[in-house]
């Protein structure tokens, strides 16, 4: 297959790039490289999949130095018409949109972003869908879209109505955008909600890369809601295996379903308490983390935890990375990649 990646200079989208081309499936990154965080770190992920960022272009392919079935372009997905020449040019098979402004808090200081990113880009990518074909549509939501619910584990059967950030609302909207165009276009589509993926190549935003850093350089960590949180940490590899087998099970119509289009959670399917994963860390580094306890910050919710039988059935698959392995893991790869002793 010809798969269009979004977001390939990203965490998940750096490794379901590397998976895919190891699979043999012809890949087409996008990605804008913008400074949300540290560019380096991107530049250093297509660097490992061989395109030299000091050569890019704007708005045009260059084929990888490592591997002749990789082109990446830089392109920004909110251009409307280049958007539509890389799918008129490139004629993908299969999109996978893991391009977005990401992060709940920073939503509360930057929500334009978030409509231009994550509404209007995913806009253009559904249009590009419409019009040249795609057989299947993936794309990103987020375990954010649940919000205010209470109901544990969340299942994509729970309402969504309640978001308690701009970031999570603009990934409902995804969902319900994604719908309109499979209803109206036949167009199949896919929704992933991710809960809380970490490993090796991670975001500097996330909490194990934050407090990874923090207690190396024997600084306090801020621990929000006094510690009294829980995630379903999900290891990259195991959400990268997930995507992979769901590439070729696109939707039908049913009669259960007028319109080809489905949401799963992807997730471990188990919360792990904040408190336990930091310890992980501790446990890795050989220090005790100076903590520094604090309330629950705005768009914050204190569990999250993700129903994925349905899931589970349909890829034959069921994460199999432990918090234990998965946290040695990263820190094995934080300390090779910063030259840590």
């Amino acid at each position: 297959m010809k798969i269009l990646i979004t977001g390939t200079a990203g965490f998940i989208g750096f490794h379901l790039t590397n998976r895919l081309l190891a699979d043999g499936h012809d890949v087409l990154g996008v990605d804008n490289i913008n400074d949300y965080y540290d560019v380096k770190l991107k530049k250093d992920r297509l660097a490992f999949a061989g395109i030299d960022s000091d050569k890019l272009q704007e708005n045009t392919p260059q084929v990888s130095e490592k591997n002749p079935r990789y082109s990446f372009v830089k392109a920004d997905l909110v251009n409307r018409d280049v958007m539509n020449n890389l799918f008129e040019t490139e004629k993908p098979d299969v999109v996978v949109n893991l391009a977005a402004q990401a992060g709940v808090r920073y939503s509360l200081e930057y929500p334009q972003t978030y409509i231009d990113s994550n509404i209007t880009g995913f806009l253009n990518i559904l249009e590009g869908c419409r019009h040249h074909g795609v057989e299947h549509l993936i794309y990103a939501s987020s375990s954010s879209v649940y919000g205010a619910n209470t109901n544990l584990p969340f299942s994509t059967e729970d309402r969504v109505d309640n978001p308690v950030s701009l970031y999570a609302a603009s990934k409902k909207s995804n969902e319900l955008m994604a719908h309109t165009y499979s209803h109206l276009f036949d167009i199949p589509t896919t929704g992933l909600r991710f809960f809380t993926v970490y490993g090796p190549w991670g975001r500097p935003d996330m909490a194990l890369f934050i407090f990874t850093k923090a207690m190396i350089e024997g600084k306090k960590i801020d621990v929000y809601n006094f510690g009294k949180m829980s995630r379903d940490f999900t290891y990259v590899d195991d959400i990268v295996e997930g995507i992979t087998r769901l590439i070729p099970k696109s939707p039908a119509k049913s009669k259960e379903n007028k319109a080809p289009y489905r949401l799963f959670n992807i997730g471990y399917g188990s919360p792990v308490k904040l408190m336990d994963f930091i310890h992980e860390i501790e446990e890795n580094l050989g220090v005790e983390a100076d903590k520094n306890l604090m309330a629950i910050q705005p768009g914050d919710v204190p569990k999250t935890w993700a129903e994925v039988e349905n899931l589970f059935e349909l890829t034959d698959f069921k994460p199999q990375v432990s918090v234990k392995e998965g946290v040695k893991n990263f820190i094995d790869w934080y300390k090779e990649y910063y030259d840590v002793n």
